[in-house]
């Protein structure tokens, strides 16, 4: 008999909304609009791929506290734009303002989320955790229209801790008042959701669309979220 879960907790970027769509809707404007072409930026796609790797470093270095919020956001497009031999610091400004404008309005989901929130949506305790934003992670909800699904939203600066520190975890069951053993988190991103939730003893949905290969074993991995259907 499948065990039985009280809350359920969702990651957000890239697990049910499309980050890499989303984002490259968003760049594609942006290499338009600036004309990035005509400054030495190559090609689209060279452009999509430098900027999406130094996203990545980025972004870990933030989680391990290496840099600052206001670094990650201003870097990752100074950076890229220096690959291409472009150092155009009010440029780089531009895009990252832009970006950021832009990006929370987009909505693009990955596939089959919409039907798996609405088919746990009266049979458990949906919450979210991201170790995003709170006012650009809310604003992505609002405007694909899920935010109602969700009772507790445990953002990385609302609750001052970051996945996977254990921190996040306990503070996203003292908001929502789940206990360790009544919860599954949901997540794409296997260092950080599902170590993290594992550490905190939670079971886990390793989801991986890519099927990449890996050493570690989570209670479930699937490779389309309509799998959950089979799970909860």
């Amino acid at each position: 008999m499948p065990k039985q879960y009280k809350h359920i907790f969702f990651d957000l970027d890239h697990t049910l909304w499309d980050f890499d769509k989303n984002s490259g809707i968003v760049l594609q404007k942006l290499y338009k609009d600036f004309q990035l072409h005509e400054k030495g930026v190559t090609s689209f796609d060279k452009f999509y791929a430098i900027y999406t790797d130094i996203n990545e470093t980025l972004w870990e270095k933030f989680r391990n506290g290496q840099i600052r919020r206001s670094d990650l956001r201003s870097k990752r497009f100074s950076r890229t734009l220096l690959a291409f031999k472009i150092g155009n610091e009010k440029l780089s400004d531009q895009l990252s303002t832009t970006y950021l404008e832009l990006l929370p309005i987009q909505t693009e989901l990955t596939p089959h989320a919409r039907e798996v929130l609405e088919y746990c949506n009266n049979k458990y305790q949906l919450h979210l955790i991201t170790n995003g934003f709170e006012v650009t992670q809310k604003m992505k909800l609002e405007n694909c229209g899920i935010i109602n699904y969700f009772g507790e939203i445990i953002t990385s600066e609302k609750s001052q801790s970051m996945k996977p520190h254990p921190t996040i975890f306990e503070y996203a069951m003292q908001e929502s008042g789940a206990s360790s053993n009544e919860s599954i988190m949901i997540g794409d991103h296997l260092e950080v959701d599902i170590l993290g939730a594992e550490q905190a003893g939670w079971d886990q949905v390793y989801y991986n669309p890519g099927k990449k290969t890996h050493n570690s074993s989570p209670t479930h991995e699937i490779s389309s979220l309509n799998e959950l259907f089979n799970i909860l």
